[in-house]
């Protein structure tokens, strides 16, 4: 009879045990998922700035040599039309 007893207390309290240790371990799983995906996204607008950023000064570059007279209008627009189109 104390066997029925303490098995009738000791399953469910077990199963409760294994049910957080379980939830804790998905929980740290989302996180780590969540984070990774929110590293990412930052890692992606970093390069999208630094692209930009490149784009830019090459453009600066090239408006100065068709101001200095290196280069023509017209080999200015090809530059530039191959620039932005990389």
């Amino acid at each position: 009879m104390e066997k029925i007893i303490f098995l009738g207390l000791a399953i469910p309290i077990l199963g409760f045990v294994f049910y957080l240790g379980g939830n804790a371990i998905m929980n740290g799983f989302k996180a780590k998922d969540d984070n990774n995906s929110k590293e990412i996204a930052e890692n992606a607008t970093e390069d999208i700035l630094s692209n930009n950023y490149q784009l830019s000064d090459e453009l600066k570059k090239l408006n100065d040599l068709l101001q200095s007279g290196v280069l023509t209008q017209d080999e200015f627009e090809k530059a530039k039309k191959k620039l932005i189109e990389d």
